[in-house]
């Protein structure tokens, strides 16, 4: 009896370890984008691809404006919920593998809400470092951009100080970029309220995610910026 109870407990941890290995392997969903990735191959003679690279933010931008993304041959690497920790882990597969001239990078606002855990301002600039160094280590050019702003998470209420973590974090990313020749697009100035607690109203249904005002404005910053490097001989 005891054997078998043994065994049996054996089968419970064998059973709790290969749930908690497929949880974890998954934890980047490479398989977000695979399939998409092997059809799309490499860049044409003469191409210069560009992936904006982030969470639900971008993931949601060619669902409203894709017509956007195709004219102006932008591959959008987004997955709604993610964290910079699961940006760095498919980093290569969502962007590197797919050999684009330039990546735009969007990211944190998941990190600020907890979505993976607790917030560490550092090693969430660190992840946003790693990332940067990875693509030019692989000849890509990096665009870093703001997060945007946002007062607070429907998703998690009672995080506490979103804006606050938001602007040091912001803060952080530019002056990175402007001590390592890196541009940098700051939506937030040009998103956040007059009173500047909050995305203004226009701009987003839940404080958070852009609505199409708010991407028109954002691709009115990004695009010249993108071309500004396609240009580049």
């Amino acid at each position: 009896m005891k054997k078998v109870k043994y065994l049996f407990i054996l089968f419970l941890v064998a059973l709790n370890i290969q749930s908690a290995s497929a949880q974890s392997h998954e934890f980047a969903w490479w398989y977000r984008f695979e399939g998409a990735n092997k059809e799309i191959g490499m860049p044409a003679k003469g191409e210069k691809r560009v992936v904006f690279f982030g969470n639900s933010i971008t993931e949601y931008w060619p669902y409203k404006h894709g017509d956007w993304f195709k004219e102006n041959n932008i591959l959008g690497r987004g997955i709604g919920g993610q964290t910079t920790y699961q940006f760095l882990l498919r980093f290569y597969d969502d962007c590197i593998n797919l050999k684009p001239s330039i990546v735009v990078i969007n990211g944190a606002i998941n990190d600020i809400a907890e979505n993976t855990g607790p917030y560490n301002e550092q090693h969430t600039f660190d992840n946003i470092c790693s990332m940067v160094e990875m693509a030019r280590q692989n000849g890509i050019t990096v665009i870093l951009t703001s997060i945007l702003p946002a007062h607070a998470f429907n998703w998690h209420p009672g995080i506490e100080d979103p804006m606050g973590k938001v602007r040091r974090l912001n803060e952080l990313i530019q002056a990175y970029a402007k001590k390592n020749g890196i541009t940098y697009v700051d939506y937030f100035s040009a998103m956040v309220s007059d009173n500047n607690l909050r995305m203004r109203e226009d701009l987003a249904d839940d404080g958070v995610h852009p609505n199409e005002k708010g991407y028109e404005i954002m691709e009115a910053m990004i695009l010249p910026v993108v071309n500004k490097f396609r240009n580049k001989k």
